[in-house]
């Protein structure tokens, strides 16, 4: 039987998510492994009102900030050659990865 490796990342800065999702794509389409994904999973959208000041004695006006975090699930055979190539990736400060084995 075949171990998995589920893949999973998230960021706030989607184009630095998809460059390691690429990355770890390419890696397992050179070394013939099978992967499904990147499955991309909802976005968590995190909004912040705030009010505008100064708002003095007419009405309330509100500014809205909001914060998107992408995620992204890569599931691929765990061939410890090919594990061992996605450790060595590159991961910018603002991607966060769990790799899990199943």
């Amino acid at each position: 039987m075949v171990q998995r490796a589920e893949i999973k990342l998230w960021s706030t800065n989607v184009q630095n998510l998809n460059a390691v999702v690429d990355q770890i794509r390419k890696i397992a389409q050179k070394s013939g492994v099978r992967i499904r994904g990147p499955i991309p999973l909802p976005t968590k959208r995190l909004i912040v009102p705030t009010l505008k000041l100064p708002h003095g004695e007419g009405s309330k006006k509100w500014d809205k900030w909001e914060l998107r975090i992408h995620k992204r699930l890569v599931i691929l055979d765990a061939d410890e050659r090919v594990m061992r190539q996605i450790m060595r990736v590159r991961v910018p400060e603002d991607v966060y990865i769990e790799i899990r084995l199943r």
